[in-house]
Parts: structure tokens; C-alpha cells; sequence
């Protein structure tokens, strides 16, 4: 069998692998987060989480696919470790960025509703008082 294919296998398995690990990862314990972003609806939380995690799917996946083509010919068993570990790492580093990139966005939502909910009065107003006309 020819090495560079060996190469397409374990980058595939494994990059497939790292990716379904990340999203579960991520649809577990972000749905908790998603939660409070969205004050305590559950049902959109979900249907939110679910609709990250496809995207994760669908971006991370795509960019595998499309990282998948060999610099050159790979002729010995260490050629396939340095192609797998650096096709690898990158694929690490777009996980890594996207994932911050969903924490981030989630996070600038979930302080928007903590500024909205802080806005409101703790007590509702008892009266109405006129202004004096004094400058």
C-alpha cells in the first residue's frame, strides 16, 4: 500500500475522530452556557446548541476534506508522521479558534442580557413627581 495513503487514512480518523470529540465536548457544556444566555429557555437553548454544533460539523469537517491533498509524495514512515502531525496540528488550531470564536460571540450575548436585566428598576415605580422648572 502506498504511504501517502496511509497518511490520508490517519489524518482522516483522526481529524474525524478530534472533531466529534470537540463538538460533544462543546454541546454538553455549552448548552448550560446557552442557557443562561438565553434566561433560562431551555427549548431554544437546545435548538441554538444543536444549530452550533451542525456548523461545527460542516466547517471543521469541510476544512478536513479540503486539507486532505499531500505536499508531495510520501515515501517512508517518517515522512507519514511529519505529514499526519502537521496536517494535525492545524486542524488543532482551527478547532481552537473556532471554539474561542463561539465563546467569544456567546459571551458578548450573555453580558448584552445581564446589561438589559440590570437596566430594570428592582422595585416598580409608586408615583410621579412633576418637575420644579428650577435650571
Amino acid at each position: 500500500m502506498d504511504l501517502t495513503v496511509v497518511a490520508y487514512v490517519v489524518y482522516s480518523l483522526v481529524s474525524v475522530g478530534l472533531t466529534v470529540w470537540v463538538a460533544r465536548t462543546l454541546s454538553r457544556n455549552g448548552r448550560i452556557f446557552l442557557a443562561d444566555v438565553l434566561r433560562g429557555n431551555e427549548t431554544l437553548a437546545d435548538a441554538v446548541n444543536h444549530l452550533l454544533v451542525v456548523g461545527f460539523y460542516l466547517v471543521n469537517l469541510g476544512f478536513v476534506a479540503l486539507y486532505l491533498n499531500a505536499d508531495g509524495a510520501i515515501t517512508s514512515p517518517r515522512e507519514v508522521f511529519e505529514a499526519v502531525s502537521a496536517k494535525l496540528g492545524v486542524v488543532l488550531l482551527v478547532l481552537g479558534a473556532l471554539h474561542l470564536g463561539n465563546v467569544f460571540v456567546l459571551n458578548k450575548f450573555r453580558r448584552r442580557g445581564v446589561m438589559e436585566r440590570e437596566q430594570l428598576p428592582p422595585v416598580a415605580p409608586q408615583g410621579w413627581v412633576a418637575p420644579t422648572g428650577r435650571v
